[in-house]
């Protein structure tokens, strides 16, 4: 075995710890998947291809000589093809636009007689290796604009093809490597700006665009008045302001009917009814471009500096305040109903069989289950389908269902140790494409893990995200497999890297 472990094959020292969770993942999803297909004397099932329990233990033997052929292979040979793999698995997304099968309305699947194959899954493998090979180069540094156009690219590139399919939960997942990339020293200020573009895009949806635009527009006057006009005037005035909020409207249509009836103008009165909802914004824009000019013109290259990076952040805000009702106009029906439910719970008993029925069937199913839950196959949620996709989006309502919050929290923890554990694997390696390939699967795992079970409790909008390992597929078990295994064999060498 010494060996084997000199030339870089064979088993090594496998963690036990990250294997053992894997394995009880991949047996707690088959017996999930078995007890959502049982029927009374059906034990056949378990090896018949046309059932999804059958399919899924195929899939899970497949799997197991995938992970052995794994530790049989050289562990450079992964850092040494990373990026092959990753244009291989370009190439086969990129084939499904064409040759594709449209599967819940993502053209993101190839067909192979009774079998199905979602190439999206693989590519967030091949990825994690681009990124490792990558961000492990010589001179490589986060630091450089350069380094980070190219980062982003690699997980950006996948993501326009899997768009096209219009598959957007798979998408979403890649995002995931913005964890990886803070690890490897990203600044900071790249967090702020996406958790602020998704506060403003969140703020669009909710509320009507151009109040929240005021809204920005005030607390970028008050920011200017704090440090450029800090005098009492000024600040009366912003004050007096302030409450226009409320009243600008009527008071604007007032003033309108006024002119209209002196001047005896049909035209001007029917233009008075029908005010544009968007002149709300008027006195307090008008206002914070006094206030930016008054400053600007100081003509001090320092202040101009800093007034024109508000005035950036003002108009980024505004504008993906506008774009997000703008790309809800887009989407089709029920995604909007969709994302209606997620952001007014409160909406979902109104449309209770339409697209809020798997999100309130989701609950029932996981409440019902209690502390202990019904029992293994004694689910009758799971048994008379009212959850759809419950072998594969929604499997985490079977577990609360059948056993409860005793076999929630047993999943929970599995994950919870896994990702743990990977973290700390990712530290201890001396390779540094193994320590970022270690954080990119780990950054993967935990997003599909953590929309997953917030999209069946509500948390979340459905977006079509399997639970790993445990979720019914063989492309997303092999391509968790695969990033698992690699882990493995990488760690098991970390000491000749």
């Amino acid at each position: 075995m010494k060996g084997f472990r000199n030339t870089g094959t064979g088993v090594g020292d496998l963690d036990y710890i990250t294997l053992t969770c894997y394995i009880a993942l991949v047996l707690v999803g088959w017996l999930m998947i078995f007890s959502v297909n049982y029927t009374s004397g059906s034990w056949s099932a378990v090896f018949d291809l046309g059932n999804n329990a059958g399919k899924q233990l195929f899939f899970i033997l497949a799997c197991a000589v995938i992970l052995f052929f794994i530790q049989m292979t050289d562990w450079a040979f992964w850092r040494t093809f990373a990026l092959p793999v990753y244009l291989g698995s370009l190439i086969l997304l990129i084939g499904t636009i064409v040759f594709g099968r449209e599967i819940n309305g993502a053209n993101a699947w190839y067909q192979f007689g009774g079998f199905s194959f979602q190439p999206s899954e693989i590519a967030k493998f091949s990825t994690c290796l681009a990124m490792a090979g990558y961000l492990s180069s010589t001179g490589v540094t986060l630091r450089e604009t350069k380094t980070r156009l190219y980062a982003f690219s690699l997980f950006l590139l996948p993501v326009l093809i899997i768009l096209l399919q219009k598959d957007t939960g798979s998408a979403l997942v890649f995002f995931s490597f913005f964890l990886v990339l803070y690890r490897e020293g990203l600044p900071a200020v790249w967090y702020v700006l996406g958790f602020g573009t998704a506060l403003m895009v969140i703020s669009g949806l909710v509320f009507q665009a151009q109040n929240v635009t005021v809204f920005l527009t005030m607390l970028a006057s008050a920011r200017l008045l704090q440090e450029f006009q800090n005098t009492r005037p000024w600040w009366i005035a912003f004050l007096l302001l302030a409450p226009l909020f409320i009243w600008w409207q009527d008071l604007s249509a007032w003033g309108l009917h006024i002119v209209a009836d002196l001047s005896g103008s049909a035209g001007q009165s029917a233009a008075a009814g029908a005010l544009h909802p968007y002149w709300v914004m008027a006195p307090f824009l008008a206002f914070f471009l006094i206030l930016f000019l008054k400053s600007y013109l100081r003509k001090n290259n320092l202040i101009q500096r800093r007034l024109q990076l508000i005035l950036l952040l003002l108009a980024m805000g505004s504008s993906l305040v506008f774009l997000a009702g703008y790309a809800y106009s887009l989407m089709a029906p029920h995604q909007q109903q969709r994302i209606r439910i997620w952001l007014h719970p409160s909406e979902a008993a109104s449309d209770a069989r339409g697209s809020a029925y798997n999100l309130l069937h989701s609950k029932m199913a996981i409440g019902s289950g209690g502390l202990l839950g019904k029992g293994p196959l004694e689910g009758n949620m799971t048994k008379l389908k009212y959850v759809p996709e419950q072998s594969t989006d929604f499997i985490f309502c079977t577990v609360g269902e059948e056993h409860g919050f005793v076999g929630v929290v047993g999943v929970v923890g599995l994950f919870a140790v896994l990702l743990y554990r990977i973290t700390q694997l990712a530290e201890r390696q001396r390779s540094n494409f193994s320590r970022v390939y270690a954080y990119s699967v780990a950054g993967v795992i935990f997003i599909h893990f953590i929309v997953n079970i917030g999209m069946t409790m509500g948390l979340f909008p459905i977006i079509g995200i399997p639970l790993p390992f445990i979720s019914y597929g063989g492309s997303s078990l092999i391509g968790f497999t695969l990033m698992i295994g690699v882990l493995l064999k990488l760690d098991s060498h970390r000491n000749q890297a």
